[in-house]
Protein backbone atom coordinates (compact mmCIF):
# COMPACT_ATOMS: atom_id res chain seq x y z
CA UNK A 1 0.00 0.00 0.00
CA UNK A 2 1.02 3.57 -0.53
CA UNK A 3 1.46 6.27 1.97
CA UNK A 4 -1.39 8.38 0.15
CA UNK A 5 -4.74 7.63 -1.04
CA UNK A 6 -3.30 8.57 -4.76
CA UNK A 7 -4.97 5.85 -6.56
CA UNK A 8 -8.67 6.77 -7.71
CA UNK A 9 -11.24 4.50 -9.49
CA UNK A 10 -14.12 5.56 -11.45
CA UNK A 11 -17.23 3.29 -12.07
CA UNK A 12 -19.42 4.97 -14.22
CA UNK A 13 -23.41 4.43 -13.08
CA UNK A 14 -25.40 2.06 -14.80
CA UNK A 15 -23.12 2.83 -17.77
CA UNK A 16 -25.51 1.40 -20.59
CA UNK A 17 -28.90 2.06 -19.39
CA UNK A 18 -27.65 5.88 -18.65
CA UNK A 19 -26.94 6.51 -21.92
CA UNK A 20 -29.97 5.23 -23.00
CA UNK A 21 -31.83 7.74 -20.86
CA UNK A 22 -29.33 10.47 -22.17
CA UNK A 23 -30.15 9.86 -25.70
CA UNK A 24 -34.02 8.65 -25.18
CA UNK A 25 -35.45 11.60 -23.19
CA UNK A 26 -39.39 9.48 -23.14
CA UNK A 27 -36.99 7.16 -20.91
CA UNK A 28 -35.90 9.11 -18.37
CA UNK A 29 -36.69 8.32 -15.04
CA UNK A 30 -38.08 5.07 -16.39
CA UNK A 31 -36.65 1.51 -15.86
CA UNK A 32 -34.54 0.56 -18.96
CA UNK A 33 -32.88 -2.99 -19.61
CA UNK A 34 -30.05 -3.19 -21.64
CA UNK A 35 -29.20 -6.52 -22.93
CA UNK A 36 -30.17 -9.43 -25.24
CA UNK A 37 -34.32 -9.16 -25.60
CA UNK A 38 -34.56 -12.43 -26.38
CA UNK A 39 -35.53 -15.52 -24.83
CA UNK A 40 -32.52 -16.44 -23.98
CA UNK A 41 -31.02 -13.02 -23.29
CA UNK A 42 -29.21 -11.65 -20.65
CA UNK A 43 -29.09 -8.36 -19.13
CA UNK A 44 -25.71 -6.45 -19.34
CA UNK A 45 -27.00 -3.32 -17.27
CA UNK A 46 -30.00 -2.62 -15.23
CA UNK A 47 -30.85 0.95 -14.39
CA UNK A 48 -31.60 2.59 -11.10
CA UNK A 49 -35.09 2.58 -11.62
CA UNK A 50 -34.73 -1.21 -12.69
CA UNK A 51 -32.67 -2.16 -9.57
CA UNK A 52 -35.50 -1.19 -7.00
CA UNK A 53 -37.80 -3.90 -8.83
CA UNK A 54 -34.52 -6.15 -8.21
CA UNK A 55 -33.15 -6.35 -12.14
CA UNK A 56 -29.58 -6.45 -12.16
CA UNK A 57 -26.84 -7.66 -14.76
CA UNK A 58 -26.10 -11.11 -15.66
CA UNK A 59 -30.03 -11.86 -14.79
CA UNK A 60 -31.56 -13.26 -17.85
CA UNK A 61 -34.18 -11.46 -18.89
CA UNK A 62 -36.89 -12.94 -18.93
CA UNK A 63 -36.30 -12.71 -15.60
CA UNK A 64 -36.10 -9.15 -15.19
CA UNK A 65 -39.24 -8.93 -17.30
CA UNK A 66 -40.77 -10.71 -14.23
CA UNK A 67 -39.72 -8.55 -12.24
CA UNK A 68 -40.29 -5.12 -13.62
CA UNK A 69 -43.30 -3.47 -14.08
CA UNK A 70 -45.05 -2.76 -17.25
CA UNK A 71 -43.48 0.20 -19.45
CA UNK A 72 -40.30 -1.54 -18.66
CA UNK A 73 -37.91 -0.14 -21.89
CA UNK A 74 -36.35 -3.63 -22.89
CA UNK A 75 -33.20 -2.29 -25.34
CA UNK A 76 -30.50 -4.06 -27.68
CA UNK A 77 -26.97 -2.48 -27.02
CA UNK A 78 -25.64 0.45 -29.06
CA UNK A 79 -21.78 -0.04 -28.52
CA UNK A 80 -21.03 3.24 -30.94
CA UNK A 81 -23.13 5.14 -28.78
CA UNK A 82 -21.17 3.76 -25.41
CA UNK A 83 -17.58 3.75 -26.76
CA UNK A 84 -18.02 7.21 -27.84
CA UNK A 85 -19.13 8.63 -24.27
CA UNK A 86 -16.36 6.24 -22.51
CA UNK A 87 -13.68 7.92 -24.52
CA UNK A 88 -15.07 11.45 -23.23
CA UNK A 89 -14.32 10.41 -19.84
CA UNK A 90 -11.45 8.42 -20.44
CA UNK A 91 -10.58 11.58 -21.83
CA UNK A 92 -10.93 14.03 -18.70
CA UNK A 93 -9.08 10.89 -16.57
CA UNK A 94 -5.81 11.18 -18.43
CA UNK A 95 -6.07 15.06 -17.68
CA UNK A 96 -5.70 14.05 -14.22
CA UNK A 97 -2.58 11.73 -14.75
CA UNK A 98 -0.68 9.86 -17.72
CA UNK A 99 -0.82 6.62 -15.98
CA UNK A 100 -4.46 6.11 -16.42
CA UNK A 101 -5.94 2.11 -16.55
CA UNK A 102 -8.92 1.55 -18.09
CA UNK A 103 -10.78 -1.60 -17.28
CA UNK A 104 -13.35 -1.97 -19.56
CA UNK A 105 -15.63 0.94 -20.97
CA UNK A 106 -17.17 2.37 -17.84
CA UNK A 107 -14.41 1.78 -15.29
CA UNK A 108 -10.72 2.89 -14.83
CA UNK A 109 -8.05 3.25 -12.60
CA UNK A 110 -5.91 6.70 -12.26
CA UNK A 111 -2.52 7.01 -10.43
CA UNK A 112 -2.81 10.57 -9.07
CA UNK A 113 0.82 10.17 -7.63
CA UNK A 114 1.89 10.34 -11.52
CA UNK A 115 -0.47 13.59 -12.30
CA UNK A 116 1.01 16.94 -11.90
CA UNK A 117 -1.23 17.25 -8.77
CA UNK A 118 1.37 17.44 -6.22
CA UNK A 119 -0.93 17.53 -2.80
CA UNK A 120 -2.13 14.24 -2.03
CA UNK A 121 -3.65 15.22 1.04
CA UNK A 122 -6.99 13.68 2.06
CA UNK A 123 -8.64 17.06 1.36
CA UNK A 124 -6.67 17.81 -1.90
CA UNK A 125 -7.73 13.89 -3.43
CA UNK A 126 -11.25 14.32 -2.38
CA UNK A 127 -11.59 17.78 -3.76
CA UNK A 128 -10.22 16.67 -7.25
CA UNK A 129 -12.56 13.64 -7.05
CA UNK A 130 -15.48 16.02 -6.37
CA UNK A 131 -14.52 18.29 -9.42
CA UNK A 132 -14.20 14.91 -11.44
CA UNK A 133 -17.50 14.10 -11.19
CA UNK A 134 -19.20 17.30 -11.73
CA UNK A 135 -17.00 17.35 -14.92
CA UNK A 136 -17.82 13.89 -15.93
CA UNK A 137 -21.58 15.35 -15.76
CA UNK A 138 -21.12 18.18 -17.60
CA UNK A 139 -19.15 16.59 -20.52
CA UNK A 140 -21.42 13.29 -21.31
CA UNK A 141 -24.67 15.30 -21.11
CA UNK A 142 -25.76 14.00 -17.62
CA UNK A 143 -24.16 10.56 -17.30
CA UNK A 144 -22.80 9.68 -13.78
CA UNK A 145 -19.97 7.85 -12.23
CA UNK A 146 -19.07 7.62 -8.76
CA UNK A 147 -15.62 7.67 -7.52
CA UNK A 148 -12.96 5.54 -5.10
CA UNK A 149 -9.63 6.77 -3.67
CA UNK A 150 -7.28 4.80 -1.57
CA UNK A 151 -3.68 3.75 -1.00
CA UNK A 152 -4.16 1.33 -3.61
CA UNK A 153 -6.23 -0.43 -6.13
CA UNK A 154 -8.25 -2.66 -4.19
CA UNK A 155 -9.13 0.16 -1.47
CA UNK A 156 -9.75 2.90 -4.66
CA UNK A 157 -12.27 -0.17 -6.08
CA UNK A 158 -14.02 -0.96 -2.68
CA UNK A 159 -14.56 2.67 -2.48
CA UNK A 160 -15.73 3.44 -5.65
CA UNK A 161 -18.61 0.99 -4.83
CA UNK A 162 -19.72 2.23 -1.12
CA UNK A 163 -21.78 5.58 -2.19
CA UNK A 164 -23.41 4.89 -5.54
CA UNK A 165 -24.85 6.51 -7.91
CA UNK A 166 -22.69 9.67 -8.17
CA UNK A 167 -20.82 9.30 -5.13
CA UNK A 168 -16.93 10.26 -4.20
CA UNK A 169 -15.67 8.14 -1.00
CA UNK A 170 -11.90 8.75 0.17
CA UNK A 171 -10.15 6.16 2.34
CA UNK A 172 -7.87 7.57 4.13
CA UNK A 173 -4.22 6.20 4.50
CA UNK A 174 -4.49 4.10 7.87
CA UNK A 175 -7.74 3.51 8.15
CA UNK A 176 -8.27 0.63 5.29
CA UNK A 177 -9.17 -2.33 7.61
CA UNK A 178 -11.96 0.08 9.43
CA UNK A 179 -13.56 0.40 5.95
CA UNK A 180 -12.63 -3.18 4.58
CA UNK A 181 -13.55 -5.89 7.86
CA UNK A 182 -17.25 -5.32 7.82
CA UNK A 183 -18.11 -5.78 4.03
CA UNK A 184 -19.30 -9.10 2.98
CA UNK A 185 -16.48 -11.50 2.17
CA UNK A 186 -17.81 -11.00 -1.85
CA UNK A 187 -16.63 -7.85 -2.18
CA UNK A 188 -12.91 -9.02 -2.82
CA UNK A 189 -12.39 -9.45 -6.27
CA UNK A 190 -11.07 -12.44 -5.68
CA UNK A 191 -13.89 -14.14 -4.32
CA UNK A 192 -16.95 -15.75 -6.57
CA UNK A 193 -19.60 -17.72 -5.61
CA UNK A 194 -17.64 -20.79 -5.31
CA UNK A 195 -15.14 -19.84 -3.19
CA UNK A 196 -18.06 -17.27 -1.40
CA UNK A 197 -19.87 -20.86 -0.63
CA UNK A 198 -17.02 -22.75 0.89
CA UNK A 199 -15.91 -19.73 2.79
CA UNK A 200 -19.90 -19.66 4.30
CA UNK A 201 -19.44 -23.60 5.14
CA UNK A 202 -16.36 -22.49 7.74
CA UNK A 203 -17.82 -19.38 8.97
CA UNK A 204 -16.03 -16.45 7.05
CA UNK A 205 -19.12 -14.14 5.80
CA UNK A 206 -16.62 -10.79 6.44
CA UNK A 207 -13.46 -9.81 4.88
CA UNK A 208 -12.71 -9.18 8.96
CA UNK A 209 -13.89 -13.08 9.17
CA UNK A 210 -11.51 -14.14 6.79
CA UNK A 211 -8.73 -11.91 7.97
CA UNK A 212 -9.41 -14.13 11.07
CA UNK A 213 -8.28 -17.12 9.43
CA UNK A 214 -4.66 -18.40 9.08
CA UNK A 215 -2.56 -18.40 5.66
CA UNK A 216 -2.79 -22.10 6.35
CA UNK A 217 -6.67 -22.43 6.89
CA UNK A 218 -6.96 -20.38 3.38
CA UNK A 219 -4.41 -22.71 1.17
CA UNK A 220 -5.95 -25.47 2.63
CA UNK A 221 -9.58 -24.21 1.51
CA UNK A 222 -8.27 -22.54 -1.83
CA UNK A 223 -5.03 -23.94 -3.26
CA UNK A 224 -2.08 -21.80 -2.48
CA UNK A 225 -2.35 -19.11 -5.17
CA UNK A 226 -5.31 -18.27 -4.47
CA UNK A 227 -5.47 -18.90 -0.94
CA UNK A 228 -2.61 -16.62 -0.90
CA UNK A 229 -4.30 -13.94 -2.19
CA UNK A 230 -7.07 -14.08 -0.49
CA UNK A 231 -4.76 -13.54 2.95
CA UNK A 232 -3.44 -10.50 1.28
CA UNK A 233 -6.64 -8.85 0.38
CA UNK A 234 -8.33 -9.54 3.68
CA UNK A 235 -5.62 -7.48 5.52
CA UNK A 236 -5.32 -4.54 2.31
CA UNK A 237 -2.39 -5.90 1.10
CA UNK A 238 -2.42 -4.84 -2.84
CA UNK A 239 0.95 -3.04 -4.34
CA UNK A 240 -0.48 -3.96 -7.89
CA UNK A 241 0.53 -0.86 -9.84
CA UNK A 242 -1.43 0.97 -12.42
CA UNK A 243 -0.54 0.35 -16.00
CA UNK A 244 -1.64 2.31 -18.63
CA UNK A 245 -3.57 1.65 -21.21
CA UNK A 246 -3.04 -2.06 -20.42
CA UNK A 247 -4.31 -4.46 -23.45
CA UNK A 248 -5.10 -7.98 -22.38
CA UNK A 249 -4.40 -10.62 -24.55
CA UNK A 250 -7.42 -12.81 -23.51
CA UNK A 251 -10.24 -13.11 -21.37
CA UNK A 252 -10.23 -16.47 -18.91
CA UNK A 253 -12.04 -17.62 -15.73
CA UNK A 254 -11.84 -20.94 -13.69
CA UNK A 255 -12.82 -22.70 -11.08
CA UNK A 256 -10.64 -25.53 -8.59
CA UNK A 257 -13.28 -28.16 -6.68
CA UNK A 258 -12.95 -29.32 -3.06
CA UNK A 259 -12.91 -33.10 -4.73
CA UNK A 260 -11.99 -34.37 -8.39
CA UNK A 261 -15.36 -34.06 -10.81
CA UNK A 262 -15.85 -37.16 -13.71
CA UNK A 263 -19.52 -36.11 -13.68
CA UNK A 264 -19.63 -34.95 -17.48
CA UNK A 265 -22.98 -32.91 -16.76
CA UNK A 266 -21.58 -31.39 -13.54
CA UNK A 267 -18.34 -29.90 -15.80
CA UNK A 268 -20.89 -29.35 -18.14
CA UNK A 269 -22.68 -26.85 -16.13
CA UNK A 270 -19.35 -25.47 -14.60
CA UNK A 271 -18.13 -24.46 -18.52
CA UNK A 272 -21.45 -22.74 -18.86
CA UNK A 273 -21.63 -20.68 -15.91
CA UNK A 274 -17.43 -19.76 -16.59
CA UNK A 275 -18.54 -18.71 -20.52
CA UNK A 276 -21.20 -16.34 -19.05
CA UNK A 277 -18.62 -14.58 -16.95
CA UNK A 278 -15.93 -14.61 -19.69
CA UNK A 279 -19.03 -13.27 -21.75
CA UNK A 280 -19.89 -10.60 -19.75
CA UNK A 281 -16.05 -9.46 -19.55
CA UNK A 282 -15.97 -9.31 -23.23
CA UNK A 283 -18.84 -7.66 -23.30
CA UNK A 284 -18.53 -5.19 -21.07
CA UNK A 285 -14.34 -4.26 -22.16
CA UNK A 286 -15.97 -4.05 -25.96
CA UNK A 287 -14.09 -6.74 -27.54
CA UNK A 288 -14.79 -10.39 -29.10
CA UNK A 289 -12.19 -13.06 -29.23
CA UNK A 290 -11.68 -16.01 -32.27
CA UNK A 291 -10.15 -18.90 -30.13
CA UNK A 292 -11.80 -20.65 -27.24
CA UNK A 293 -8.87 -22.53 -24.74
CA UNK A 294 -10.39 -25.37 -22.11
CA UNK A 295 -8.09 -25.45 -19.43
CA UNK A 296 -7.78 -28.74 -17.63
CA UNK A 297 -5.84 -30.13 -14.02
CA UNK A 298 -6.22 -33.56 -13.66
CA UNK A 299 -6.61 -35.57 -10.28
CA UNK A 300 -2.66 -35.95 -10.62
CA UNK A 301 -1.90 -32.60 -10.93
CA UNK A 302 -1.22 -32.60 -14.58
CA UNK A 303 -2.61 -29.29 -16.29
CA UNK A 304 -3.50 -29.29 -20.63
CA UNK A 305 -4.85 -27.38 -22.60
CA UNK A 306 -7.31 -27.50 -25.65
CA UNK A 307 -8.26 -24.38 -28.11
CA UNK A 308 -10.46 -24.08 -30.60
CA UNK A 309 -10.18 -20.94 -33.49
CA UNK A 310 -14.24 -20.01 -34.71
CA UNK A 311 -14.46 -18.47 -38.14
CA UNK A 312 -15.80 -15.02 -36.38
CA UNK A 313 -15.01 -13.54 -33.33
CA UNK A 314 -17.46 -13.48 -30.46
CA UNK A 315 -18.48 -12.71 -26.93
CA UNK A 316 -21.81 -15.21 -27.08
CA UNK A 317 -21.61 -17.00 -24.14
CA UNK A 318 -23.32 -20.09 -25.89
CA UNK A 319 -21.16 -20.23 -28.24
CA UNK A 320 -17.90 -19.89 -26.08
CA UNK A 321 -19.39 -22.80 -23.89
CA UNK A 322 -20.57 -25.05 -26.76
CA UNK A 323 -16.93 -24.58 -27.71
CA UNK A 324 -15.44 -25.47 -24.83
CA UNK A 325 -17.65 -28.34 -23.83
CA UNK A 326 -16.68 -30.24 -27.33
CA UNK A 327 -13.35 -30.06 -26.14
CA UNK A 328 -13.45 -31.13 -22.54
CA UNK A 329 -15.19 -34.42 -24.66
CA UNK A 330 -12.35 -34.63 -26.72
CA UNK A 331 -10.14 -34.67 -23.82
CA UNK A 332 -11.58 -36.70 -21.47
CA UNK A 333 -12.00 -36.46 -17.53
CA UNK A 334 -10.57 -39.78 -16.55
CA UNK A 335 -9.27 -40.01 -13.06
CA UNK A 336 -11.30 -36.79 -12.23
CA UNK A 337 -10.73 -33.31 -13.09
CA UNK A 338 -9.44 -31.13 -9.65
CA UNK A 339 -9.42 -27.58 -12.20
CA UNK A 340 -11.55 -26.43 -14.99
CA UNK A 341 -11.07 -23.23 -16.89
CA UNK A 342 -12.58 -21.50 -19.94
CA UNK A 343 -10.90 -18.98 -22.02
CA UNK A 344 -11.23 -16.78 -25.06
CA UNK A 345 -8.14 -14.91 -27.03
CA UNK A 346 -7.60 -13.36 -30.36
CA UNK A 347 -9.32 -10.12 -28.94
CA UNK A 348 -10.61 -7.87 -31.36
CA UNK A 349 -12.41 -4.37 -30.56
CA UNK A 350 -16.41 -5.15 -30.75
CA UNK A 351 -18.07 -5.39 -34.74
CA UNK A 352 -21.83 -3.68 -33.80
CA UNK A 353 -23.26 -6.36 -35.06
CA UNK A 354 -22.06 -8.94 -32.59
CA UNK A 355 -23.60 -6.74 -29.76
CA UNK A 356 -26.48 -8.73 -27.65
CA UNK A 357 -27.06 -11.42 -30.69
CA UNK A 358 -30.18 -11.97 -28.98
CA UNK A 359 -31.69 -8.44 -29.98
CA UNK A 360 -30.41 -8.77 -32.89
CA UNK A 361 -32.15 -12.16 -33.66
CA UNK A 362 -35.14 -11.95 -31.35
CA UNK A 363 -35.83 -7.99 -30.78
CA UNK A 364 -39.25 -7.34 -28.82
CA UNK A 365 -41.21 -4.14 -27.96
CA UNK A 366 -41.45 -2.65 -24.63
CA UNK A 367 -44.50 -3.97 -22.20
CA UNK A 368 -47.72 -3.99 -23.24
CA UNK A 369 -48.99 -0.61 -21.36
CA UNK A 370 -46.24 1.66 -22.97
CA UNK A 371 -49.14 3.81 -24.77
CA UNK A 372 -47.00 5.21 -28.03
CA UNK A 373 -48.88 8.87 -28.83
CA UNK A 374 -50.43 10.17 -32.11
CA UNK A 375 -51.77 7.64 -34.60
CA UNK A 376 -49.22 5.19 -33.69
CA UNK A 377 -50.12 1.30 -33.25
CA UNK A 378 -47.87 -0.08 -30.27
CA UNK A 379 -45.99 -3.33 -31.37
CA UNK A 380 -47.92 -5.98 -28.82
CA UNK A 381 -45.64 -8.91 -29.30
CA UNK A 382 -43.68 -10.50 -32.02
CA UNK A 383 -44.54 -12.95 -33.94
CA UNK A 384 -43.32 -14.43 -37.60
CA UNK A 385 -43.90 -11.88 -39.97
CA UNK A 386 -46.62 -12.09 -42.42
CA UNK A 387 -45.81 -13.77 -45.79
CA UNK A 388 -45.69 -11.00 -47.85
CA UNK A 389 -42.97 -9.53 -45.71
CA UNK A 390 -39.66 -10.68 -45.86
CA UNK A 391 -37.36 -11.71 -43.30
CA UNK A 392 -34.86 -9.84 -44.35
CA UNK A 393 -36.56 -6.24 -44.09
CA UNK A 394 -37.99 -7.32 -40.41
CA UNK A 395 -34.37 -8.65 -38.91
CA UNK A 396 -33.12 -4.74 -40.18
CA UNK A 397 -34.65 -3.27 -36.58
CA UNK A 398 -34.22 -4.04 -32.92
CA UNK A 399 -35.37 -2.32 -29.75
CA UNK A 400 -33.09 0.89 -29.57
CA UNK A 401 -31.76 1.25 -32.69
CA UNK A 402 -30.72 4.54 -33.85
CA UNK A 403 -32.79 5.30 -37.36
CA UNK A 404 -33.61 8.05 -39.78
CA UNK A 405 -36.18 9.30 -41.78
CA UNK A 406 -36.00 11.20 -44.60
CA UNK A 407 -39.15 13.14 -43.98
CA UNK A 408 -39.67 12.87 -40.13
CA UNK A 409 -36.39 13.01 -39.31
CA UNK A 410 -34.00 10.70 -36.34
CA UNK A 411 -35.18 8.72 -33.69
CA UNK A 412 -34.73 5.25 -32.43
CA UNK A 413 -37.20 1.92 -32.80
CA UNK A 414 -39.69 1.35 -30.33
CA UNK A 415 -40.63 -2.05 -31.22
CA UNK A 416 -41.04 -4.34 -34.06
CA UNK A 417 -43.03 -7.19 -35.66
CA UNK A 418 -46.37 -7.99 -37.74
CA UNK A 419 -44.22 -6.22 -41.09
CA UNK A 420 -43.83 -2.99 -38.89
CA UNK A 421 -41.38 -1.19 -37.14
CA UNK A 422 -42.78 1.37 -34.55
CA UNK A 423 -40.08 4.54 -34.03
CA UNK A 424 -40.10 7.10 -31.74
CA UNK A 425 -38.43 10.49 -32.92
CA UNK A 426 -36.65 12.46 -30.53
CA UNK A 427 -33.24 12.72 -29.27
CA UNK A 428 -30.84 13.61 -26.36
CA UNK A 429 -30.94 17.38 -27.47
CA UNK A 430 -35.31 17.22 -27.64
CA UNK A 431 -38.27 16.41 -25.42
CA UNK A 432 -40.07 13.34 -25.43
CA UNK A 433 -41.01 12.82 -29.01
CA UNK A 434 -43.91 11.45 -31.62
CA UNK A 435 -44.72 8.07 -32.12
CA UNK A 436 -45.57 6.82 -35.49
CA UNK A 437 -45.74 2.92 -36.81
CA UNK A 438 -44.19 2.64 -40.10
CA UNK A 439 -43.99 -0.02 -42.65
CA UNK A 440 -40.51 -2.17 -41.68
CA UNK A 441 -39.43 -1.64 -45.34
CA UNK A 442 -40.46 1.48 -45.71
CA UNK A 443 -37.26 3.15 -48.10
CA UNK A 444 -37.52 6.61 -46.23
CA UNK A 445 -35.97 5.03 -43.23
CA UNK A 446 -32.65 3.94 -42.54
CA UNK A 447 -30.36 2.66 -39.99
CA UNK A 448 -27.96 5.68 -38.83
CA UNK A 449 -25.15 6.63 -36.32
CA UNK A 450 -25.89 7.49 -32.42
CA UNK A 451 -27.20 11.25 -32.26
CA UNK A 452 -24.12 13.60 -30.98
CA UNK A 453 -25.73 14.67 -27.60
CA UNK A 454 -23.57 17.53 -27.63
CA UNK A 455 -24.97 19.80 -30.70
CA UNK A 456 -28.96 20.36 -30.90
CA UNK A 457 -31.35 17.88 -33.15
Amino acid sequence: MRREASVLHLDLDAFFAAVEQRDKPSLRGRPVIVGGVGGRGVVATASYEARAFGAHSAMPTGEARRRCPPGTAFLGGRFAAYRATSDVVMALLRELSPLVEPASLDEAYVDLAAGEHRDLSVEAVTALGRALNDRIAAATGGVTGSVGIGSSKLMAKIASDLDKPDGLVVVPPGTELDVLHPLPVTRLGGVGPATAERLHQIGVKTVGDLAARSLTDLVALAGRAHGAGLYALARAEDDRPVVADREAKSVSAEETFERDLTDVDVLGREIDAMAGRVGGRLRASAVSGRTVTLKLRRYDFTTITRSQTLPQPTDDPRLIAATARRLLTEAGTSGGLRLLGVGVSGLSVYAQGDLFAGALLEGEPFAEDDEPEDDATPVREVRPPEPEIPLAVEKRWWPGQDVRHDELGPGWVWGRGLGRVTVRFEGPRTGPGPVRTLAADDPALHPADPPDWRTPR
